[in-house]
């Protein structure tokens, strides 16, 4: 099945959509199929400046506009995003993989941090402090100032979308990188602003090769804030380039999520739960759960109900229905997960589902190892594929330790009928996030974010709004 784009990836600078005319190029190709898609052209020098010029005005713009009429663009742009959700689905399928009613839902979530960013800009309330009579001290919140967003390719829009909403509706310009690989479902949500009416230089979006522009961008002093999700060495890299500014940074990096699996847990209930997680969007999910710890007395009837529903998972293209789980986004993944499962085996691992690469496009079969050893990579590499891990564990404090063994800190989620249990896990397990029997943790609401290497600072929920904002005190004698 070959699907083309119908209109090409463009770059957005200063109100306008730019071609590949006279612009290096780079080939967007369908992981299902391997087949060229389009061509995104890429950013030169002098786009970005640009791009940073056009900010520098757009935000002096946009700061200026009432905190309603921005909402009103915002919620505008929204709506036509619920609209486009079907043509912007399958746009983000065919590039980057996921079944059609994912690709479809994240849209439709993407229009939600929208509306719900227009809403709480109205909420970030100041307040005045006590002072003699005749004097007035008050702390006010103000956009912090153009900001350079930087997303990757599992969740195109969504991610995206959850750094434009709240920075935008906070009243500053954003310069957005998305990654390369899925222009053309994050140009549509550009395209949605840009037909919601936001002003010229408000918002600006560029393709082009990474290290070339977060050095660019990030060297400039247009440049106030910088937002970054992806893996840890580049967030390193890019807190290392924004040090010599002193830029404001929010870091959403990798994890490798344990689940803690006691044996007073529903078992059926649970396995129908995790399986499908962990095998959602082909396991490219920062907070995938991954490593899977369970009480030495369920153990073997859990890797018997996962492996058996992990041999039902119908892979394939994502387009076609009835598909539960599409191809890996690019072609280096399959042989990188195909390297663990290998290293893992002759640790001592037991294969029991999956294990192999497809025939065409980029996909690799579900895949459950048991009894992993610590000292096998997977146990120690975030794997950001559809591979799943188990060991047993006896004690509560047992459990705690095998989670937190790691420096990651993303999310971990618990399955516990107990109430103390379920308690302590939440105190314990050192992560940004957890969830008790439960994996709805990412919310707009609610923050998302990580600790160790696991990043820092939160997206969603009034922290994440917050970072899109400096603190100022006014004093009146």
């Amino acid at each position: 099945m070959t699907t083309t784009y119908d209109a090409q990836p463009a770059l957005y600078i200063d109100g306008e959509f730019l071609s590949g005319d006279g612009r290096d190029t780079h080939t967007v190709i369908n992981p299902a199929t391997g087949e060229a898609i389009g061509e995104v052209p890429l950013v030169t020098a002098a786009d970005l400046d640009a791009a940073l010029a056009a900010s520098a005005r757009g935000f002096e713009t946009w700061r200026a506009m009432d905190v309603d009429a921005r909402g009103a663009i915002l919620k505008k742009a929204a709506a036509l995003l619920r609209e486009r959700a079907e043509g912007i689905g399958r746009t983000m399928t065919m590039e980057q993989g996921k079944p059609l009613a994912e690709a479809k839902s994240e849209v439709m979530g993407s229009a939600q941090i929208l509306d719900w960013a227009a809403e709480e800009a109205k909420r970030q309330y100041g307040r005045v402090l006590v002072r003699p009579a005749g004097q007035r001290s008050m702390v006010i919140r103000q956009p912090v100032g153009p900001v350079a967003a930087f997303s990757p390719w599992n969740f195109p829009t969504y991610l995206m979308a959850k750094k434009l909403g709240p920075a935008l509706a906070a009243g500053n310009s954003v310069i957005a990188k998305p990654p390369e690989e899925t222009p053309g479902c994050t140009g549509a949500l550009i395209r949605a602003l840009h037909d919601a009416g936001i002003p010229k230089g408000a918002a600006q979006l560029v393709h082009g090769v990474p290290d070339m522009v977060s050095r660019h961008l990030l060297a400039s002093p247009v440049i106030r804030k910088v937002s970054f999700t992806g893996s840890i060495p580049v967030g390193k890299h890019l807190m290392k380039l924004a040090a010599d500014g002193l830029k404001r940074i929010t870091m959403e990096l990798g994890g490798h999520a344990p689940v803690l699996v006691f044996d007073d847990c529903d078992l059926d209930k649970t396995l129908d739960m995790v399986v499908p997680q962990k095998f959602r969007n082909a396991g490219q999910v920062c907070v995938s759960p991954t490593r899977f710890f369970v009480q030495e007395g369920i153990h073997d009837a859990f890797v018997k109900g996962f492996a058996e529903r992990t041999a039902k998972v119908r892979v394939g293209n994502g387009l076609e229905e009835g598909t539960a789980m599409g191809p890996l986004a690019n072609e280096r993944r399959p042989g990188a997960i195909d390297e663990l499962v290998g290293d893992a085996v002759a640790s001592g691992a037991r294969l029991m589902a999956g294990g192999e690469r497809g025939d065409a496009g980029y996909f690799y079969r579900p895949t459950l190892l048991a009894d992993v050893p610590d000292a096998a990579r997977v146990m120690n590499e975030e794997p950001f594929g559809p591979l799943a891990v188990t060991q047993s564990f006896a004690t509560l404090d047992e459990a705690i330790a095998k989670a937190n063994r790691l420096p990651y800190g993303l999310a971990a989620f618990a399955f516990t009928e107990g109430l103390k249990t379920a308690n302590l896990v939440g105190d314990a397990v050192e992560a940004g996030m957890v969830g008790i029997n439960s994996f709805a943790i990412s919310a707009v609401d609610a923050p998302f974010g990580g600790v160790k290497d696991s990043g820092f600072g939160s997206e969603g929920g009034p922290e994440g709004f917050e970072a899109y904002t400096v603190t100022k005190a006014i004093h009146q004698g």
